[in-house]
């Protein structure tokens, strides 16, 4: 996904051109491809014989799925869980510990 975020529509050779280290098989990338396309992620276009493909969802918004889909099965839908965890296993350095205190003052701002 993050090949077709920042390259736009390619094919699979520019995907696992894009990817570079560690060099995955061709036939690895299209498979995700494929099953990227199944959850619709993905779309594709025939042009010749190439398939050339495109994200199909913005960057931002899968990113949104993501957190969504490890709340509900790993955190019980609790954010202040995952966040806690985060904040004990992670290093946080001064500027995301700045950022993340502006954006709880937000919040409690906003209630």
């Amino acid at each position: 996904m993050e090949a077709l975020w920042d390259r736009g529509e390619s094919t699979v050779a520019e995907v696992v051109a894009a990817i570079g280290r560690p060099v995955l098989a061709y036939n690895t990338v299209l498979t995700t491809l494929r099953i990227l396309e199944q959850k619709g992620y993905v779309r594709h276009k025939s042009v010749g014989r190439a398939f050339i493909y495109r994200a199909a969802v913005e960057r931002d918004e899968a990113q949104r799925s993501v957190v969504q889909h490890v709340l509900s099965r790993f955190f019980n839908d609790s954010p202040r869980a995952l966040v806690l965890n985060l904040l004990e296993s992670e290093t946080v350095d001064d500027a995301e510990l700045k950022r993340l205190r502006e954006l709880i003052d937000a919040a409690q701002a906003r209630s």
